[in-house]
C-alpha cells in the first residue's frame, strides 16, 4: 500500500508542476529553455560550487537521518522534514542565480513556483501522514 500511495502522490505532484509551469509561461511570457534530461544546468562556476556544497551537506545529513530512522526508531517524518529543508535551500539558490545572472530572469518565477509546490506537498504529506509513516 505504501508504494501505491507514494506513486499516486508523485504523479499528482508531477502533473501539478506541469500545469502550473504552463500557466505561468503563458501568463508571464516566459521563454522555454532547452535543458537536457537528468543533467543539472549550472548558471556559472560560483553556482556550481554552492550547489555541490549543498549536495554534500544534504547527503551527509540524510545519511545521519537514515541512521536515526533505522537504528534509533525515529519517525520517517524526520526524513521528510530534512527533505523539505534541503529542497527549499536548493531551489532558492537556483532561483537566485537564475534571477541574478541569466539572460532570462523570469525563469526564476518557474523555479520558485516549483519549489513552493514541492515544499507544500511535502508538508501536506507530513501533516496528514499520507504515506502512513506512523512508527
Amino acid at each position: 500500500m505504501f508504494w501505491l500511495n507514494f506513486a499516486s502522490i508523485v504523479l499528482i505532484i508531477f502533473a501539478l508542476i506541469i500545469v502550473v509551469r504552463l500557466f505561468l509561461r503563458k501568463t508571464f511570457n516566459i521563454e522555454k529553455e532547452e535543458k537536457t534530461f537528468f543533467s543539472y544546468n549550472y548558471i556559472n562556476d560560483f553556482h556550481k560550487k554552492i550547489d555541490w556544497a549543498i549536495r554534500i551537506t544534504s547527503i551527509i545529513t540524510l545519511i545521519i537521518t537514515f541512521y536515526l530512522i533505522i537504528y534509533q526508531d525515529y519517525s520517517l517524518n524526520l526524513f521528510l522534514i530534512v527533505l523539505v529543508i534541503f529542497t527549499g535551500i536548493d531551489y532558492a539558490v537556483r532561483a537566485f542565480f537564475e534571477w541574478r545572472y541569466t539572460q532570462n530572469p523570469k525563469q526564476s518565477i518557474l523555479t520558485i513556483s516549483e519549489m513552493f509546490i514541492l515544499v507544500i506537498a511535502l508538508i501536506i504529506i507530513i501533516q496528514f501522514d499520507l504515506l502512513n509513516t506512523v512508527s
